[in-house]
């Protein structure tokens, strides 16, 4: 029997981070590649040289990513530190730039998901199927402290998620149950410089307000891990009520063509939060949004479906049909053309022979008279926004409507798996 190591020291960094290696790896014994973002701070120069550590013996090909964001004059120095790093531990190191903040917004929102989708695009690129983020016990009751703030509900409080599924990459947090303190001692232990981003101690930002009011909380004998493990308790809770929400989707829920369907009755005798959860995930799903949407307008939703009329949210139509409430993508609000081998629409793989200048957009209604078939495969609200292969204004196939030629297309992931990834 394999004995946990006790909770902190460089055992038990060492065991936590091997225990997300393995579910990376699978049963496969074959080596498999995992990328590690890396930005120069302490958590994730931390995390970068634990796994090049175990590396060896797990089988990882390793591969970092530096987010150069350019609102300090010292970002790239800081990358090119990494770099160094990286080219000491011998693992393959990339740079990527984020353009700036729009004008108007929330800048540390912008740059958070910024992050995301450049480092989700350098992963898929390469072909990386599992990236580890450093964020620690004290990004977890950071985060706890801005929800409880906001009023959230389970779903804030709950916090960070150890692991998770979007856009095809399977995101690891291995470090949550560590403090950032321990992972500078591994650090100054292993003879290992990071770099303070300044911007930490800016009380401009909510999170460097949380962090502060952390430290006030201490005397009370409230820490970072004490608030962690009860958000890791909520977390629980969630998966509870996620899971519910999931087996009823099984159960009522019709899928095709991407498009969802489930009867109106089975919908209002459902619990008030189970529609509430539904209805979030399906509009997220078809939609693509990051984060659900506004609690008013779901309550709005919410009551014109239940009082039997149509409704758009987010990108999203839900319309009354057949005796179904039946919800598809809105044509005006579908991702533009991407070339081939992209994710269209933010959840569409669509495969089949690689030719020049071929592109993957909507069907619409012109490519749909094309498809003699297409009664066959689904309604028309589904179909129209369903992923085509086209070359210079020409249809050359249209997986879902009875034209697929040599290609098909896939759902990344399907309804069932996101509701349970999210």
């Amino acid at each position: 029997m394999t004995r946990t190591p006790a909770k902190g020291g460089t055992a038990r960094l060492l065991f936590d981070v091997a225990q997300s290696l393995q579910k990376a790896r699978g049963t496969s014994p074959a080596p498999f590649d995992i990328g590690v973002a890396v930005s120069g701070g302490g958590d994730s120069m931390a995390l970068l040289h634990l796994v090049a550590q175990l590396a060896p013996e797990t089988g990882a090909r390793v591969h970092a990513v530096t987010i150069d964001h350019g609102l300090r004059p010292e970002s790239a120095d800081e990358a090119r530190m990494v770099a160094q790093f990286c080219e000491g531990l011998g693992i393959a190191h990339a740079v990527r730039r984020w353009q700036g903040p729009a004008p108007t917004g929330n800048l540390m929102d912008q740059a958070r998901q910024a992050r995301r989708d450049l480092i989700a695009h350098w992963a898929q690129a390469q072909g990386i199927g599992h990236v580890f983020l450093g964020h620690t016990a004290d990004d977890q009751a950071e985060t706890f402290l801005m929800m409880l703030a906001r009023r959230s509900g389970i779903d804030g409080l709950a916090g960070l998620r150890p692991e998770w599924i979007e856009v095809d990459i399977h995101w690891h947090r291995p470090l949550l149950g560590q403090g950032r303190e321990a992972l500078r001692d591994y650090l100054r232990g292993a003879g290992v410089a990071w770099v303070d981003d300044p911007s930490n101690e800016n009380d401009r930002f909510a999170r460097v307000r949380a962090r502060k009011a952390l430290r006030c909380l201490a005397p009370l004998g409230l820490h970072a891990d004490d608030i962690a493990a009860a958000a890791s308790h909520l977390a629980m809770a969630r998966q509870v009520i996620v899971g519910a929400v999931h087996d009823w989707s099984v159960g009522h829920v019709t899928q095709g063509a991407g498009a969802l369907s489930f009867s109106p009755d089975a919908f209002a005798e459902a619990p008030v939060e189970l529609r509430r959860r539904l209805l979030i995930s399906v509009q997220r799903w078809i939609g693509g949004t990051s984060y659900p949407p506004r609690e008013a307008d779901l309550a709005r939703l919410i009551s014109g479906l239940l009082s039997g009329r149509d409704a758009t949210l987010g990108g999203v139509r839900f319309r009354q049909t057949k005796g179904q409430i039946a919800a598809s993508r809105e044509p005006r609000a579908a991702m533009g053309p991407v070339p081939l081998g992209q994710i269209w629409d933010h959840r569409w793989q669509v495969s089949g022979p690689a030719e020049p200048g071929l592109t993957i957009a909507a069907l619409g209604a012109e490519g749909l008279r094309q498809c003699p078939d297409w009664r066959d495969h689904g309604s028309r609200e589904a179909l129209i926004v369903s992923p085509a292969v086209w070359q210079s204004g020409t249809l050359i196939a249209a997986p879902l409507a009875g034209l697929p030629g040599d290609w098909c297309a896939q759902l990344c992931p399907d309804f069932g798996m996101f509701i349970l990834a999210h």
